[in-house]
Formats: C-alpha cells, sequence, structure tokens
C-alpha cells in the first residue's frame, strides 16, 4: 500500500496505525482560508512532535484548521517527504519495552519550501487569522556572524538592500513582518523550538539588529521599527523530545506491513530523511505565555504555558545538569569507545557511572528548579527510561554533531555556579566527573579511537581551528605543553568561562594527558575514576 490520501479510504489495511480522525480535505481548505499556525523547519523534530500535537487538537476537535510548514534550507524535503506522500507521514513511537506505537499524520496542510513558494509564505503572513509562527531551524540557523565576529555575506547584503531584497533567513522572516504591518496590520507571536538557551530571544536579538541597520540606513520607517519592537512578540520555549535520524530497521517493519517506498536517504544537502520519523514517547514543551493574538489551544494537550523566568529556569535544568551534558558526555566517550548506539553505552558500568555522578552529585547542587518539573524525576526518566531504550536508534556520533557550540550551556553554567559559590563544599577543585567529560573532548578531537584507529568526527564549525591548536599531539605523547591548549580551555565562547580563571583547566590537561597515554588509556582512565571501587 502506499502513503497517500486515496490508500486511506482502505481502513483495513491501516488496523494497526492510530489514524486521522478528521476530514483531512475539509481541514486543508479551512487552513488555507484562514491559517492559525505556520512553521518553518520540515524536518524531523517537527514531524515527530509540533505536527503530532496539531493532529491531536483536530482529533479532538479543539481546532478546526492544522499547521502548515515551510522547509527554509533544504527544500528537497518539501518533494520527497511531503509532498511525494500527499503531506502525510507516519510517526513511530518507539517504548522501551519494545512496543511501536505507528501513527498516520495528516494535520500538514500545506508545506512550501521558502524560496520555491515565497509568494504564498507572504499570504500566509498577511493572514489576520495567523496567531503564531514556530521554528525548528537549529541553533545554527540564528547567528548573523561566523566565529571570528564577521557578518555572513548574505547578512551584510541584506542590511544593504533593506526588506525588499533579503537573502538570508533572519533577513526573510524580518520582511515577512513587515510585509504582516503593511497588509493586515496584526500583532504575531515568533516561537523558536529549537533545543538552545533564550531560543526565541536569539532569533529577535538577530532580527532587530537587522532591522536597526534597516532604520539607520533609512531603509524603514520609525512605524516600521515600533512594530518590531512592540507587536512582535519572541516567546521563549522549552523543548525536549529525542528524534534520531530515522532508522533503516523501522522501514523494514514498516514496509513489511505492505507500505512502500519507506527506506531512509540523505539529501544533497546532508539531511537524514525518509517518509516517516521514529521516536521516544517522553516530550516536554514550555511556552512563555506571551501570545498577542492568541494561540492554538495546545495547554489542552499538556504542554505548559507558563512565565518566562519559569520556562528558563526549566531549559537550564534541563541543558545544563539533567540531560544535555549527559548527551555530550556520552557522545564523545560513545566514539571513543567504538558505540554505535547511546542505549548500549548505558550497558558500560564506567559511562553510567560518570554520568549519574557528574550530574547527581556535581552538577545537581547548582541545579535551577523550577518547580512544575522536579529536577530529580526527570534526571532518572533521562538515565533509567531515555537512555536504555534499547529501541532508541540514537547514535553517539549523531549527538557529537556542534559540540563546541553547545559546551558553553552544558557545562559552563555549571562551573560558573561553583567558582561563584561561597560554600567550602563546593569548590571548582573538588570536581572530578565534569572535568572528566571535559578531557574526553578533547582526546575525541584527536580523531582516533581507543584502539588507536582513526575515526571520522561529526560536523562542527570550530573543527579546523579546534584540531589546529591539537595538531602535532598523538597517542604516547609525553607531555603536553600549556601553550598548546590555552588557546582552547580559556575560550569564553566555547565554555562560557575561561577554564583557566575558574581553575579547572590544570585537571583537564591531567586527565587528558592520562587519555592520550597509548591505546586502551581511555578506558584505563575511565576505570581509574569511574569503576565500581572509584
Amino acid at each position: 500500500m502506499k502513503l497517500n490520501l486515496e490508500s486511506l479510504d482502505n481502513k483495513l489495511a491501516w488496523e494497526t496505525y492510530r489514524m486521522p480522525q478528521y476530514d483531512i480535505a475539509k481541514m486543508r481548505e479551512r487552513t488555507k482560508a484562514a491559517p492559525t499556525w505556520l512553521h518553518f523547519g520540515a524536518g524531523n523534530v517537527f514531524r515527530a512532535f509540533p505536527a503530532v500535537l496539531a493532529q491531536r487538537m483536530l482529533t479532538a476537535g479543539l481546532t478546526d484548521t492544522g499547521v502548515i510548514c515551510c522547509e527554509p534550507y533544504d527544500e528537497e524535503l518539501i518533494d520527497r517527504c511531503y509532498k511525494a506522500y500527499d503531506n502525510l507521514s507516519v510517526a513511530v513511537t518507539l517504548y522501551a519495552d519494545g512496543r511501536l506505537k505507528k501513527e498516520v499524520v495528516g494535520s500538514v496542510a500545506e508545506a512550501l519550501g521558502l524560496s520555491a513558494d515565497y509568494d504564498r509564505v507572504a499570504e500566509i503572513f498577511a493572514a489576520p487569522s495567523l496567531q503564531m509562527v514556530s521554528f525548528t531551524i537549529t541553533e545554527k540557523a540564528y547567528p548573523l556572524r561566523d566565529n571570528d565576529k564577521n557578518l555572513y555575506p548574505d547578512v551584510t547584503a541584506d542590511m544593504k538592500n533593506g526588506p525588499a531584497h533579503t537573502t538570508s533567513l533572519i533577513g526573510r522572516i524580518l520582511s515577512l513582518c513587515l510585509h504582516r504591518l503593511h497588509t493586515c496590520g496584526k500583532p504575531i507571536a515568533l516561537v523558536s523550538m529549537d533545543n538552545c538557551q533564550n531560543n526565541s530571544m536569539r532569533l529577535r536579538w538577530s532580527m532587530m539588529e537587522i532591522a536597526y541597520a534597516w532604520k539607520s540606513a533609512g531603509l524603514i520607517e520609525d512605524a516600521d521599527l515600533a512594530y518590531l519592537s512592540e507587536q512582535v512578540t519572541f516567546p521563549i520555549t522549552m523543548i525536549d523530545k529525542i528524534t534520531p535520524h530515522p532508522d533503516a530497521a523501522i522501514a523494514k517493519q514498516l514496509m513489511a506491513d505492505g507500505l512502500e517506498g519507506m527506506m531512509p536517504f540523505e539529501t544533497e544537502k546532508g539531511t537524514f530523511a525518509a517518509p516517516y520519523v521514529n521516536t521516544e514517547q517522553p516530550q516536554y514543551l514550555l511556552i512563555e505565555d506571551n501570545f498577542p493574538v492568541g494561540h492554538p489551544p495546545l495547554e489542552q494537550l499538556g504542554i505548559i504555558f507558563t512565565r518566562s523566568d519559569i520556562v528558563l529556569k526549566t531549559a537550564m535544568m534541563k541543558a545544563c545538569t539533567c540531560l544535555n551534558p549527559n548527551d555530550t558526555t556520552l557522545a564523545v566517550y560513545g566514539c571513543l569507545l567504538g558505540y554505535k548506539k547511546i542505549s548500549d553505552e548505558m550497558q558500560d558500568k564506567d559511562l553510567v557511572n560518570l554520568i549519574t555522578r557528574m550530574s547527581e552529585i556535581e552538577a545537581m547542587p547548582m541545579v535551577s528548579d523550577p518547580g512544575v518539573l522536579d529536577p530529580h524525576e526527570y534526571l532518572h526518566e533521562a538515565l533509567a527510561v531515555r537512555y536504555p531504550n534499547p529501541f532508541m536508534p540514537d547514535t553517539p556520533q549523531r549527538i557529537a554533531t556542534d559540540t563546541s557550540q553547545k559546551l558553553a550551556t552544558r557545562f559552563g553554567v555549571t562551573l560558573e555556579g561553583y567558582y561563584d559559590s561561597t560554600l567550602p563544599k563546593y569548590r571548582v577543585s573538588k570536581l572530578k566527573y565534569l572535568p572528566l567529560a571535559l578531557a574526553g573532548w578533547l582526546r575525541y578531537l584527536l580523531g582516533v579511537d581507543d584502539n588507536g584507529e582513526p575515526f571520522e568526527l561529526s560536523p562542527d564549525p570550530n573543527l579546523d581551528m579546534l584540531c589546529g591548536h591539537l595538531k602535532g599531539i598523538t597517542l604516547g605523547t609525553a607531555k603536553i605543553s600549556d601553550d598548546q591548549l590555552y588557546p582552547i580551555l580559556s575560550s569564553k565562547p566555547i565554555f562560557g568561562v575561561n577554564l583557566y580563571e575558574v581553575g579547572v583547566a590544570e585537571k583537564i590537561t591531567e586527565y587528558f594527558c592520562e587519555l592520550i597515554a597509548g591505546p586502551g588509556a581511555v578506558r584505563q582512565t575511565l576505570h581509574k575514576y569511574c569503576g565500581e571501587d572509584a
């Protein structure tokens, strides 16, 4: 059978799937006429989480319109994952006991490419009915500058040419907001659902920098700037739902059901995709309640709308203590030890002890308790349920992507908390496991596993710079000079703090020297500090 609208009429063929319980054709007509929710970023996270939320609201009769998605980067996805399947997809939830929940998701009313369908996107922005524009475009999409603080060429061009001739993503979003002002004049909420700190505020900072450049050059009016400052809101969010690349094993199970054309593929731009998504069951979404023209009734599904400080505390709890630091630690050590699945690492006592002790003993005292979620329960779920799930095909190699851009939040905040603490028991000098995690990242950057065999480093915009500083260091290098590591360990952009100033760089260097002593040194060092008797 095929994943398309026509095949949905054959109810018997889909008896093991949860199906849309609404009239898809009528939903699409209503959405096209009066859109309420536009989403940028048509990848796996969108189809596994926001699109399913939209389906829940439709099924419950809480709304009669769906979500429109727009892909701003890899528009090949629109043709291959959406149009080829009548904008339907299959969401597969992987439970820890091996059960699969398979659901056909039909809530996507339109799927657009930002370049190919710009006029239609502008039309949607001009709709008075539009309440929310959300984003899952990854944290790399928000900065206007490269690592040397130079504006990207397309941003420079946008600042010069003004809103009528934008090419950068941020410039185009800004131009679309001004188009809304000059058509319907209504406010709008721009909501980042990307997994990064201050996510929607990052969008605002970048948009307003371009806006102020336009105003200074006389390319927009005072009223334009006032609209962007006062009537466009940027509710921050905390989102959490692990959604790995599509697993070929899941494709085979779907094909065994009779579904055609389910195998994953890689686009020309390197995006891993498929007509389905595979994801875990736990999910969290908190949103700052700052919507000038209302929002879809997501609170009816358990989504928490609350104050900005609570959202920030929850995001800090996740990103600095209970989840993301452990993600990075498992990623770098998993690559070094040859693991291909995160769940397999959870059978490794040394690694389990490392992340458990790092989070429970060292990070938890500095945790930001948001009140709406219990940090200890959240951490326990990650360690006992989420990471060990053998049916989640998440890999250390995927998680290791862009690590240098994540360390400041995942480790720097806790280090700063220790540095600022006035309590003797919370001294940086007492930290043992957090420095070992960071030393593991340095060891990872050598691109050689614990057997001495080379492996491919995951993409990271800072790789050339980082590997350049480590040039000449190999397994068995007897002595590492501080001068060689100083440019890395002193970098506030990477770690959020100068590791020498907070007093942890020397311990990281000491651990790093142990980790590079020779083949097998990674395992020996881990066992030395994280073994059952350590």
